[in-house]
């Protein structure tokens, strides 16, 4: 970008004629200004001078250093390139989640995952004509890199951020405004707001090559390409980030003022248009096999590309079916990633150590002789549980095969029984906790042994701690796992709330080795800047047995509030009451969810945990209103009965929740709708015995169409 003109100066005294008192004040005025002038290009994008008057005060002020090198300041611009660093990044919600992938494996996965999508639209026209209809899919490299969105405003970048955890990044905007294949402004016409998404990478060579300067200039080695592009785009000096050699691919977006395609393909050619970089080894297939075949000749092929790619992403190129098709939990159904074939290698199995997890699950974990695994050293492997361990015969002392798939934690997948040692044992799974030595229990039917110590294991308090400050909980920034179990070790922090204390007296870590001012005043900001949480976030948070994050928002969505909630379990704990009949009927949580629940609610504990979160200034909202919340369906519930002709029960519900509703299993009082298609059964009945209002499929696809 072009620096805007400005006004010339009077001539100044050459560098030789100054005064050092003269040289000083320059040098002083000059930092501040260059460094103004860097804010305002970096972090802006405003300049208010030319490249030619920029480029002329630094030179002014490099020769008035040669001339008093005594005089050189520690804010020097000649010490920095850019914007002054930040203090750590702000954080951003996302216009629409960054959702993650549902992953394949095997071709039968993808032809499963296919299979599913023409389940979901069977009753659409022309998936009844033909079922086995072709479906046209964009076949795309999956870039293991970083994924970034960029927000254009008026074809202007306005804003970049990371994933994060989908629902909330980090804000780069700074970094990101230093790569040379991310636009400042868009060519051509575009929406007068478009998020557009792709990912961070860093091409083989390059990372070869930045290694090489680390290695000469004595600092750390990066693991591999990956972990160097996330490093560096996370950089808090832009001029970091600018030094380093990254590339963007575009291929998805977020918000859009206006429809900018029909097609998935069409959407990447305006992408290409507006100034990014396409994959160009994108293609369009037009069936199944064509996806498939793709995928086997880039597996061929991955090594000449130049960048590291772990699979291929297949996406439903009809916008249109995109939406009928919509999404479930954080991935979209209209997509998927089909990864290459795991990657295995040979090592020792050092020894068997028993974890135990927030929920008393003891969970056992082979230390291995460290192995480098597609590209990634490998110390320790899942063996999941006891029965696991007795089914492959797995020992200490063996020599096993471990698998790596992506992102996957290492498995072992077998022993190599010719390289077991003679006097090998088979392993003695624990009856009682590593931790506190409390009897450990196998209930009827799991294969998962837990501790009963519950409030008095350690093991579980840590975990539960580790829990309640992670990415998808509390997400709180620089609370890492050995600081917590340290800081509960040394008896600073036994419950959450103790969390919060710690950002209104810090006494307890002053002098703490590790810990100085400025780490402790930054981890003071970061519990303060989380004492704001959404409802499903806390939920999730509390660490309830069976509650995932798909569970919390369910909750969330049709409880509203904490006080909501709260009563509603309380009112729960008669199990042939209304209100557990309630919970029971949540279309996704069942019985024995809904009895983990009440059971949570019920404890006396947990409620205390609750009140001196509160106590402490932990302040619990609602939910983020969506762009359904002005439907006709948003807040209501909605129970769908019997067989529709236009979609498939699975669509319509899905149709229900996109616009807001609570999706029921069962009609009761609250129950505001019920959609009947043919054969309804007992639930059209009891509808009319409440007086619930009732739609035919007609009436339903007028309504939902019309939001």
């Amino acid at each position: 970008m072009t620096r805007k003109p400005t006004t010339g100066a009077p001539p100044a005294k050459p560098p030789e004629a100054l005064t050092e008192a003269e040289a000083e004040a320059e040098l002083a005025a000059l930092a501040a200004e260059i460094a103004e002038h860097d804010r305002r290009y970096h972090q802006e994008d405003a300049p208010t001078i030319s490249d030619a008057a920029y480029d002329a005060l630094r030179r002014r002020n490099e020769a008035i250093e040669a001339r008093f090198p005594a005089l050189v300041r520690a804010d020097s611009p000649s010490r920095r390139v850019g914007a002054t660093p930040g203090q750590g990044f702000r954080k951003v919600a996302h216009s629409r989640p960054m959702l993650s992938l549902d992953n394949a494996f095997t071709d039968e996965d993808v032809l499963a995952f296919f299979t599913s999508v023409r389940q979901f639209l069977r009753k659409d026209v022309e998936f009844r004509a033909d079922p086995a209809a072709s479906i046209a899919v964009v076949a795309e490299p999956k870039i293991d890199g970083v994924s970034a969105s960029l927000r254009y405003e008026k074809g202007r970048f306005v804003l970049g951020a990371t994933r994060g955890d989908g629902i909330e990044g980090e804000d780069v905007t700074a970094n990101l405004r230093t790569l040379a294949e991310v636009p400042k402004l868009l060519s051509g016409p575009a929406p007068d707001v478009i998020e557009v998404r792709g990912e961070v990478y860093m091409r083989g060579r390059d990372f070869l090559a930045l290694n090489a300067r680390r290695q000469e200039a004595g600092e750390p080695l990066f693991a591999n390409p990956r972990n160097s592009a996330a490093g560096s785009l996370r950089q808090l000096d832009p001029a970091v980030t600018a030094g380093r050699p990254l590339r963007f691919f575009a291929y998805a977006w977020g918000e859009a003022s206006e429809e900018i395609a029909d097609s998935h393909w069409h959407a990447l050619q305006r992408f290409a248009g507006w100034g990014f970089r396409v994959n160009p080894e994108t293609r369009l297939c037009a069936t199944i096999e064509e996806a498939l075949a793709f995928h086997r000749d880039l597996a061929g092929r991955r090594a000449d590309l130049g960048y590291d790619i772990d699979g291929v992403v297949y996406k439903v190129d009809s916008l249109a079916l995109q939406r009928r098709l919509g999404f479930v939990t954080r991935a979209p159904r209209w997509a998927l990633a089909h990864k290459f074939p795991a990657e295995r290698a040979q090592t020792r199995l050092l020894r068997i150590v028993v974890q135990v997890g927030r929920t008393g699950a003891l969970t056992p974990v082979a230390e291995l002789e460290p192995i480098t695994v597609g590209g990634v050293v490998v110390s320790r492997a899942t063996l999941h549980n006891e029965d696991e361990i007795a089914r492959k015969d797995v020992r200490e002392g063996d020599t096993v095969v471990i698998q790596r798939a992506g992102d996957v934690i290492p498995q072992i997948v077998a022993v190599v029984p010719e390289r077991r040692p003679p006097d090998s044992k088979p392993f003695a799974f624990p009856n009682e906790c590593p931790i506190c030595h409390s009897h450990a229990v196998r209930e009827p039917g799991e294969v998962v042994r837990r501790c009963t110590g519950g409030l008095v294991c350690p093991a579980q308090a840590v975990e539960r701690l580790r829990h309640f400050v992670s990415r998808d909980a509390f997400d709180i920034e620089g609370l890492g796992e050995k600081h917590i179990a340290a800081f509960w070790e040394d008896g600073i922090v036994r419950n959450p709330a103790d969390l919060f204390r710690l950002a209104e007296d810090p006494t307890p870590l002053v002098d703490r080795e590790g810990w100085k001012e400025t780490s402790i005043a930054n981890l003071q900001r970061a519990i303060r800047a989380r004492a704001t949480i959404p409802l499903d976030r806390f939920v999730y948070a509390l660490g309830i047995r069976q509650v995932g994050e798909a569970t919390a928002r369910l909750l969330a969505r049709n409880y509203e509030s904490l006080e909501g909630l709260r009563a509603a379990m309380a009112a729960a704990r008669d199990p042939d009451g209304e209100a557990f009949h309630d919970l029971d009927a949540i279309s996704g949580i069942g019985e024995s969810v809904a009895r983990d629940i009440v059971e949570f609610f019920a404890e006396p504990h947990n409620q205390t945990v609750i009140d001196e979160l509160l106590a402490v200034g932990v302040r619990v909202v609602p939910v983020a209103a969506s762009r359904a919340a002005a439907s006709p369906l948003a807040g209501r519930t909605v129970v769908i009965t019997g067989e529709l002709e236009r979609m498939t029960r699975r669509e319509a519900k899905a149709r229900a929740e996109a616009l807001g509703a609570k999706v029921a299993e069962s009609v009761s009082k609250k129950t505001d709708l019920v959609v009947v298609g043919a054969n309804p059964g007992s639930k059209a009945t009891k509808a009319r015995e409440l007086g619930v209002r009732t739609l035919d499929e007609a009436e339903w696809l007028a309504l939902i169409d019309g939001a």
